[in-house]
């Protein structure tokens, strides 16, 4: 408990935070919120203690983690794991199959928590913007990573007849969408892959794979692991240009500026050398093969991946409203990354097109949207929902013309989908160093919640009351349990860790067995 000299003006109970979205924006930003407040607290008169309540829409937590990466990442598991530990803090509650703007609105959150963070991530595409976008057989990435991770509502069935493919995008997304098109399903029988994506990709048709970048190699925004990974892939051969590793010395100063940069050179380098090797299985004589080619191990390749730098898609091509071309501009790229065509096109004749360019964050019922950067309208992570200019110091204070008081956002829903899963961390920090700053000035004037909370103080556990006057059945963090040994079970029936369920209802029958554990605080 926290001393009565930490708590005046703040009624005499810990701080209360609700968090809007359980992947690892909103678990990392509820952790940070703890440490934070515990550490610096007392010394900005407040008190040392919160308790935090995350909102999910779906009914298990980890978003990100759980439904936007490719399942054959070995990560996964640790990243899961570390999220799985921090949901166990007594002072996090979790409230999954809760969907914010339908079930329990931003009003409702603020006349319960000191503080409501809006951590939804982003989950759409951003648009695509050339002729020919709207072809049968384009698709947009975020889709098709929903099919291959299980999302609840999306389609069992995945179209993959096309047997020669387009992906766009220089990013890791585009790196995990051309891998899993081009993986055969029984290397991935050591992942969670729901049975519908195995049998989908059993019968996958696919034989070649392009993947287009605008810029060139110096720009790759795709990981050193992401590229290592395409290298390793059992059965798949990897075709280069050379001169798209023709790098000035302009650019190669620049880039070099940049550790992980010059890294990324050196692994793209080894990759040109690595295609070269491909060309000739073990055991020809010299020169290109009349076949595949051979994989990273020297076997036989039947599929054949190719690594385009430079190459921006201007517009695909179609007949009787279906994909039969993608036409490319060749491109060339400053050392100060700005991209500019050379008038020389190319069309590949393929089947499919999926685009990677980027995620945007949906809109979010009762906040702001930025059109432009493709975010939740913010400054430093406080929501903002007038026009304040970039010079204003409006928003640094926490409070003014434009401001929600007591708003806050994390993560991509913040700053866009930029940066790796553990950026995240970083981008956590800033926002609750502003959480703090404004629970501080808040209890110095006396006022500290955003609106009054009369009778509510007392009673941390009428949010759970409320849902239950709606015929809201929240699942806590042991249903979340529940239906992981759910999906253990079903993966021990035929020999594998886990088979990740896909249907929501049969999550909620999982979930929802014994009687819910008590809260923290009620």
């Amino acid at each position: 408990m926290t001393d009565d000299k930490n708590t005046a003006g703040m009624a005499g109970r810990p701080l209360r935070a609700a968090v809007i979205g359980a992947g690892p924006a909103g678990i990392y930003t509820a952790d940070i919120l703890l440490q934070q407040l515990q550490q610096k607290g007392p010394d900005l008169g407040l008190p040392a203690e919160a308790y935090v309540d995350i909102f999910e829409k779906l009914p298990v937590p980890f978003g990100l983690v759980r439904y936007g990466v490719a399942p054959d990442h070995p990560a996964i598991r640790f990243i899961t794991a570390a999220l799985d530990k921090t949901l166990s803090n007594p002072h996090i509650r979790l409230f999954a199959d809760v969907e914010f703007g339908r079930d329990i609105t931003l009003e409702d959150l603020q006349g319960y928590y000191d503080a409501v963070i809006v951590s939804t991530g982003a989950v759409d595409d951003r648009p695509l913007d050339i002729e020919g976008r709207s072809l049968r057989g384009v698709y947009g990435a975020a889709r098709f990573v929903e099919w291959y991770d299980g999302y609840p509502g999306a389609p069992s069935v995945w179209p993959l007849d096309a047997e020669t493919v387009a992906v766009i995008g220089g990013g890791n997304v585009a790196m995990d969408v051309a891998r899993m098109l081009m993986r055969y399903p029984d290397d991935l029988l050591g992942t969670d892959i729901p049975q519908n994506v195995y049998d989908g990709l059993a019968a996958n048709r696919a034989m070649d794979i392009h993947i287009f970048v605008r810029r060139g190699a110096a720009q790759a925004k795709f990981s050193v692991q992401e590229l290592r990974e395409l290298e390793k892939l059992p059965g798949v051969r990897i075709i280069v240009d050379r001169k798209d590793f023709d790098i000035d010395d302009a650019v190669m100063r620049e880039a070099s500026k940049d550790k992980l940069t010059r890294q990324m050179i050196d692994e793209l380098f080894a990759v040109r050398d690595l295609a070269e090797h491909m060309a000739v299985p073990n055991g020809a004589e010299t020169g290109p093969s009349s076949g595949s080619g051979a994989d990273f191990e020297g076997k036989p390749a039947k599929r054949r991946c190719y690594l385009h730098f430079n190459s921006n898609p201007v517009q695909i091509l179609g007949d009787f409203g279906k994909v039969r071309a993608i036409r490319i501009e060749r491109t060339v790229t400053a050392a100060d990354g700005v991209m500019a065509g050379t008038g020389e096109y190319t069309d590949y004749p393929v089947e499919a097109v999926y685009h990677a360019i980027g995620y945007k964050p949906a809109e979010i019922s009762g906040i702001p949207y930025d059109e432009i950067r493709y975010t939740l309208k913010n400054k430093n992570g406080r929501v903002i929902s007038g026009n304040i200019p970039d010079t204003s110091d409006t928003a640094e204070a926490g409070s003014g013309p434009g401001i929600l008081p007591f708003v806050y956002t994390s993560g991509w829903a913040k700053r866009g989908p930029v940066g790796l899963i553990g950026s995240t961390k970083s981008d956590a920090l800033e926002t609750v160093g502003n959480i703090l700053e404004d629970w501080a000035r808040a209890a110095q004037a006396g006022q500290f919640t955003a609106k009054d909370r009369a009778g509510s103080a007392d009673k941390p556990g009428s949010i759970r009351q409320l849902l239950a006057s709606r015929g809201i059945s929240p699942l806590d963090y042991d249903a979340w349990h529940r239906i992981d040994a759910c999906e253990k079970a079903e993966g021990a029936k035929v020999g594998r860790d886990r088979i990740k369920i896909t249907d929501a209802e049969v999550m909620r029958s999982c979930g929802s067995q014994p009687a819910e554990r008590k809260g923290c605080y009620e």
